[in-house]
């Protein structure tokens, strides 16, 4: 749940926080360990956080963790939201795994809110990101000219979000960042060679696939080390995301499954 892009830019960058984005965010992709079952509680009428009405209503019940109630709209918004983010591969979108990422990140969001105080994100810190990434994402910046406020509504909206959706979602990824910074960064250090390094063999290639101009290395390198330490904290995070659904309620629906 922290701190938090993409046709290739946010693709590259938001690839190894699949996880937590989610992205972003969050934001290496792993596999999930199973969930632990528990008895089915009453779903909830309401999820947390606001509730897609787009086209068809998408309310079926995919999981609850902790009394917090998953939706099938979140999994599709969790679609959507991939298919913003630059720095991803063209990896298919998997079901299966977005729900494992969805309840993972609600399990990191639900400890963020207990260390609100040292994770919170500032709203001047949320522009500033978002600004980056309005200039990051090709087809943002192309097709919808997105250095205006306008551009950037209509790009949103043909992803399925209006501003303030996407703004709260942006800042979760955010969140989580900074909680696994504050828990694991510390006594960790990328070095300029190995930032550089993945910037020309990760990044490059993939912006020539495109065939689009890619940022400067010094107008990106904060966002590549932040990258290369969540890969260094990977298997730390997996340990707690274990430790944390062991120690909590995790039901998961199983296919065919009507929730009570």
């Amino acid at each position: 749940m922290r701190d938090p892009a993409y046709n290739t830019t946010l693709r590259w960058l938001g690839k190894p926080l699949a996880l937590l984005l989610m992205a972003a965010p969050v934001w290496a992709q792993q596999q999930s360990p199973a969930p632990a079952v528990v008895p089915a509680p009453a779903a909830s009428p309401i999820a947390k956080g606001p509730v897609q009405e787009r086209g068809t209503a998408i309310d079926g019940v995919v999981a609850v963790v902790n009394g917090d109630v998953i939706l099938e709209s979140d999994v599709d918004e969790e679609r959507r939201f991939e298919n913003i983010q630059p720095y991803r591969g063209a990896a298919e979108f998997s079901r299966d795994r977005a729900v494992q990422r969805l309840i993972d990140r609600a399990l990191l969001l639900q400890q963020a809110a207990l260390e609100a105080d040292q994770i919170a994100v500032s709203d001047d810190e949320l522009d500033k990101q978002i600004q980056t990434l309005r200039r990051d994402i090709p087809a943002c910046r192309q097709q919808y000219h997105c250095d205006t406020d306008d551009g950037w509504a209509k790009y949103l909206l043909s992803q399925g979000f209006t501003v303030p959706e996407f703004r709260s979602r942006w800042r979760n990824r955010m969140e989580v960042l900074r909680l696994t910074e504050v828990r694991f960064r510390s006594g960790i250090h990328i070095s300029d060679d190995e930032i550089k390094n993945y910037y020309e063999k990760m990044m490059l290639p993939e912006y020539e696939k495109q065939r689009a101009t890619p940022p400067k290395l010094e107008t990106i390198s904060q966002r590549i080390e932040e990258v290369l330490l969540q890969q260094q904290v990977g298997s730390l995070l997996r340990d707690w995301l274990q430790s944390l659904r062991a120690q909590g309620s995790v039901w998961v629906m199983k296919p065919g499954e009507v929730a009570p």
